[in-house]
C-alpha cells in the first residue's frame, strides 16, 4: 500500500513539474534586437514607380504617386517583437520586358527581393523577422 501511495505521489509531482516547465514560454524571452530596415523599389528604364506600401506587421505606410524610377524608404527602426516586413509597389511598364523590383534591407544587408515583369507591374516582398 505504501508503495502505491509513493508511486501516485511521484506521478503527481512529475505532472506538476511538466506543467510548470510547459508554462514557461519562449514568448517571455526577447526574440532578438531592434532592426534597421530600408525598403526599395526599382523600375526598368522608362518606367516610373507609381504607388508603394511598406512597413512591418500592421504599421504600414502608403506612398501614392511616387513617380520615380527608383524609390527608397527612410530607414525605420523595427522593434524586436516585429514579425514581418513588407513592401508592395506598382507601376505601368512600357512593354512586356519592363520590370519592377522590390527589396528589403535589414541592417544594411539585402534580405529579400522580388521582381515583376510585363506592362502591369506589381511586386511584393515579405520578410519573416522572427
Amino acid at each position: 500500500m505504501n508503495f502505491s501511495k509513493i508511486k501516485v505521489a511521484g506521478v503527481i509531482c512529475g505532472l506538476v513539474l511538466i506543467q510548470t516547465l510547459a508554462s514557461c514560454s519562449k514568448d517571455d524571452e526577447p526574440t532578438g534586437s531592434p532592426k534597421k530596415i530600408v525598403f526599395k523599389a526599382e523600375a526598368s528604364a522608362g518606367v516610373l514607380v507609381n504607388m508603394v506600401v511598406y512597413g512591418y506587421d500592421n504599421n504600414l505606410t502608403t506612398v501614392s504617386r511616387a513617380d520615380v524610377q527608383t524609390w527608397t524608404s527612410p530607414e525605420i527602426t523595427v522593434p524586436a517583437s516585429a514579425n514581418v516586413a513588407t513592401i508592395t509597389a506598382n507601376a505601368m511598364g512600357t512593354n512586356a520586358a519592363s520590370t519592377l523590383k522590390v527589396k528589403v534591407y535589414v541592417d544594411g544587408v539585402e534580405k529579400k527581393e522580388n521582381t515583376s515583369t510585363g506592362t502591369a507591374l506589381s511586386a511584393t516582398a515579405q520578410l519573416n523577422l522572427q
